[in-house]
């Protein structure tokens, strides 16, 4: 490919990612070699572990306590991911729990403590309605991505061949996330998981209505899926950080045009348009600047919940692609 670099690039597939995937949208200066994770959290393992990737998607909590011990990648404001954390986290309806607070004292589920479907919720939980987290007690049937984190006094393994799911249908756990963060698989993602039925009720019925209020008080709009680059790379070709953000950037301002004018369809397109509602005209934004609120939330309650060792910096944390230099062909 000439003079262009070669990376090999780990993300999703994601209806706003897809034309960069595809080569429709050249990430200028690249050649790029895309693999496909399935699920794309054994990405994430991959990456941190070892640095296996060029450039991966990536959960912020992941990337966050990674970054905390010294793993030689870092982040660029483009999260191709978005949803609040009001709804998700379910209970067994014989559990008496009424309120937030009534899950203090009580055995919950989640796959993993670090899992940022978790890190969000609890951020909920403690800031918005005062539940001290270190009351509840977390069990958990997964490895953790950053095998150095360790883990506070009130979470719990899983016995090996059980599950959350079985703990949370025998009544020995109380309440647990949905889907891929909690009781709706059983399996690790190393080995592929089986999907199961989870049919609890929510903690909030009301979970839209208070994720709109949430919003509009804090502008805190929870993020997923961060694109980190290796060390190596961005020392050495930083001009890298802006080719890759000018090329997310323009696949997902395109696809918001599909999205507003009706050409984008099915349930990532409700899901989107239903969060314009909330967050207006774009619902995947990026940048530092635009994501500020949402960056400092999640650093400061991955602190508090026992994820890192330490506080971090806006610029320990991330790469701002608009001070980075353009692409130069030899």
């Amino acid at each position: 490919m000439g003079d262009k670099l070669h990376l090999k690039i780990a993300i999703a597939e994601h209806p706003h990612t897809a034309a960069i995937r595809d080569g429709s949208i050249e990430i200028e200066g690249v050649d790029a070699e895309f693999v496909t994770v399935k699920p794309q959290i054994g990405a994430f393992r991959r990456m941190v572990r070892e640095l296996e990737f060029d450039v991966c998607e990536i959960a912020p909590t992941t990337y966050i306590i990674a970054r905390a011990y010294g793993k030689k990648f870092k982040a660029l404001p483009i999260f191709v991911v978005r949803r609040f954390h009001h709804s998700g986290l379910l209970v067994r309806p014989d559990a008496g729990i009424v309120s937030p607070k009534d899950l203090e004292g009580k055995p919950c589920g989640v796959r993993a403590y670090s899992v940022t479907t978790g890190v969000w919720t609890r951020q909920v939980l403690i800031d918005e309605f005062g539940v001290d987290n270190n009351k509840i007690i977390w069990w958990v049937d997964d490895e953790e991505h950053v095998q150095e984190l360790q883990l506070p006094a009130n979470v719990r393994h899983v016995a090996a061949g059980d599950s959350l799911a079985d703990m949370m249908a025998r009544g020995d756990i109380v309440a647990g996330f949905d889907a891929a963060a909690g009781i709706g698989r059983t399996g690790a993602p190393t080995d592929g998981w089986q999907e199961v039925e989870a049919n609890y009720p929510d903690l909030f019925p009301n979970a839209a209505e208070l994720e709109a209020d949430y919003y509009a008080r804090t502008k805190v709009y929870p993020m997923h899926g961060t694109i980190v680059v290796k060390d190596a790379v961005l020392e050495q070709h930083p001009w890298v950080a802006r080719s890759l953000n000018d090329a997310f950037t323009r696949a997902k301002d395109d696809w918001v045009a599909k999205l507003n004018s009706g050409e984008a369809t099915g349930a990532g397109a409700d899901k989107y348009r239903a969060l314009q509602q909330i967050v207006g005209p774009d619902p995947l934004p990026y940048g530092i600047e635009a994501n500020r609120a949402t960056i400092e939330a999640l650093e400061k309650t991955a602190f508090d919940q026992g994820l890192t060792p330490r506080r971090m910096t806006m610029d320990e944390l991330f790469v701002d692609p608009e001070t980075a230099p353009a692409f130069q062909p030899a």
